[in-house]
């Protein structure tokens, strides 16, 4: 595991954005972890937050022109995400939506530099996808072209059927799902940290029953 998602992991718990114990998804499953990107409220972490998503970006080598961040959540990401990768001399345009359009002043839905070319999409996490989905239509409708998707937390979890929400994502629209960490990193985190250790087989366990390889 990279030194940097390792870092993500430890950052999150100490900002009780990530939690352990017994939690019901939306899917009406007990998780014994939880992720709640929403914790993330101030602008130290948010700053923070934003240096590992640029991280994981160049990792993975993804090849785009610019970021887009769905409403609501996906607005103070792609605006944080823009900044540390500017901080790294790496400068791209960026968008976000917003969920109703404005009929006075510039008016449309769309807030920030003009849709064009590879659209690098960022949110959270994925659940059914329809994040994901509407933000196609967005970028597809602008003329421009949906190149990939960047979350912080991959769950490996089936969804309604033998596939992951992210790799319906994957599939259904033929792109790339980057993520800062997935499940098997955090299970690889629990395994190297004694204090954490107590966590490790309720996790391994939900892995044996929902997850996908």
């Amino acid at each position: 595991m990279s030194d940097f998602r390792q870092a993500f992991i430890q950052f999150a718990i100490e900002r009780k954005v990530l939690c352990f114990g017994e939690f019901k998804t939306k899917a009406g499953r007990m998780s014994p972890y939880f992720f709640n990107a929403g914790l993330f409220n101030d602008g130290d972490s948010l700053r923070k937050l934003g240096q590992f998503y640029a991280k994981a970006i160049n990792a993975a080598e993804l090849p785009f022109d610019m970021l887009f961040g769905p409403a609501y959540k996906g607005i103070p990401l792609v605006s944080a995400i823009a900044i540390a990768l500017a901080e790294m001399e790496q400068n791209f345009p960026f968008c976000f939506n917003r969920k109703e359009t404005k009929d006075h002043g510039e008016g449309g839905m769309l807030v920030g530099a003009p849709l064009q070319g590879r659209v690098l999409i960022v949110d959270d996490v994925i659940s059914a996808g329809t994040s994901v989905r509407e933000s196609v239509d967005l970028i597809k409708a602008a003329g421009a072209t949906p190149s990939g998707v960047v979350i912080a937390v991959d769950r490996m979890e089936r969804g309604s059927g033998q596939l992951s929400a992210v790799q319906e994502v994957q599939q259904f629209h033929n792109m790339s799902v980057t993520s800062i960490i997935n499940l098997n990193d955090l299970i690889e985190y629990l395994h190297d940290h004694q204090a954490l250790a107590q966590h490790l087989q309720a996790v391994q366990r939900y892995r044996e029953q929902y997850g996908v390889s």
